[in-house]
């Protein structure tokens, strides 16, 4: 981790590795400052790391920057200890959050953090652009809230790029909060609910057998992508709301559990 003034530049790395014995090892698992990877207990073929947030942030001016790496025949799942709050700081500027996940071909990873809320004076750009191989697999969830409870919204500005065998199959970005394109809670984007998320699936076998797009309840939707792919995105009035809503959607769905997961309930 350097400081440079008030401001931070940490990095947290994470590979997973089949050990040759049905499980996965974690050959690198390390982070600085605020970004703290912790593994944690896991069962069967999978590896569990918990990102623990050890210092507050992201503030004005901050550069976080992660990378995981699931290699041939590893399963992954990651998930946070607590939401990420993006904070202002004493530092002008923007403060930047960049996720970079590369998943090999016959990996799986399930990324899972808990929701990113942006509160009131803070401006924070997140990229998440995922890597993966032809018959890799991915279970990607982002969520995002407006504002703590009772304050206006900062500016967040979120980017997420997915790409299957060297083919993008999903690049989309929104802005919310002062200074963000006029129209971001109107009617055809967040319609004045404060939180907004979306998860993504990968799996081989969509490339023949896609889900059907519909909607799922009254404000979210399931939408295939142009590849072995699908998109869930959903709306919402608060954190709980939105979590509740993807869950249900799971429910729905035929997923009992995030490790047991299909878009056609199977």
């Amino acid at each position: 981790m350097t400081v440079t003034g008030v401001r931070v530049r940490a990095r947290a790395r994470i590979v997973a590795r089949a050990d040759g014995r049905g499980g996965t090892a974690l050959p690198v698992l390390d982070g600085e400052g605020p970004l703290a990877p912790r593994r944690t207990r896991s069962a069967g073929s999978w590896a569990k790391v918990v990102l623990v947030g050890a210092m507050s942030g992201p503030l004005g001016g901050d550069r976080f920057t992660l990378d995981a790496r699931v290699e041939e025949g590893a399963r992954l799942h990651v998930g946070s200890a607590a939401a990420t709050l993006a904070l202002p700081g004493q530092a002008k500027g923007e403060a930047r959050y960049d996720v970079r996940l590369d998943v090999a071909d016959g990996a799986e990873l399930h990324w899972l953090p808990e929701q990113l809320i942006s509160a009131d004076g803070s401006d924070l750009h997140v990229t998440t652009r995922a890597e993966l191989g032809a018959g890799a697999r991915l279970v990607l969830r982002e969520e995002q809230v407006l504002g703590r409870t009772g304050e206006q919204p900062g500016r967040l500005t979120s980017r997420l790029t997915v790409r299957v065998a060297g083919r993008t199959v999903l690049d989309q970005e929104l802005s919310c909060g002062p200074g963000a394109p006029g129209g971001w809670d109107g009617p055809a984007v967040l319609a004045g609910h404060r939180a907004v998320g979306q998860m993504v699936v990968v799996r081989p076998e969509f490339a023949t057998d896609p889900p059907a797009a519909r909607m799922l309840g009254e404000y979210a939707a399931l939408v295939p992508l142009a590849g072995p792919a699908a998109l869930v995105s959903a709306v919402a009035p608060d954190a709980l709301s939105l979590r509740r809503t993807l869950d249900q959607v799971l429910s729905a769905l035929g997923w009992p559990t995030t490790q047991n997961i299909s878009l056609n309930g199977t």
